[in-house]
């Protein structure tokens, strides 16, 4: 059974940067994509970046583009976002997402998830 494990969240100021990290169980030589998606109080979940199972692939969504990175371990079973430059608007709860192959910015794609972690970025 595939399970993700998200950490890394916290509180930062204006401009600052924070990496997440999110480790996967279960996934130990299949080939599996994952994404990053997140989610403000009162808004829906929305995409923020995934990669490929190989990390060739990745795609990212036009308001991070340019300060976040998603990035796969040597492991391949840990993935990683560095978000850079952080905004008050980018204060969300972060849930990483894994499926099978191919990386997709729809979380209705994605049957798995973690349990999130919380990124504050204060003004």
């Amino acid at each position: 059974q595939v399970q993700l494990v998200e950490s890394g969240g916290g509180l930062v100021q204006a401009g600052g940067s924070l990496r997440l990290s999110c480790a996967a169980s279960g996934v130990t030589g299949s080939r599996y994509a994952m994404g990053w998606f997140r989610q403000a109080p009162g808004k829906e979940r929305e995409f923020v970046t995934s990669i490929n199972w190989s990390g060739v692939s990745t795609e990212t969504a036009d308001a991070v583009k340019g300060r976040f990175t998603i990035s796969r371990g040597t492991a391949r079973n840990t993935v990683f976002l560095q978000m850079n430059n952080l905004k008050p608007e980018d204060t969300a709860v972060y849930f990483c997402a894994a499926r099978y192959n191919t990386n997709s910015r729809y979380s209705s794609e994605y049957p798995y998830w973690g349990q999130g972690t919380q990124v504050t970025v204060s003004s």
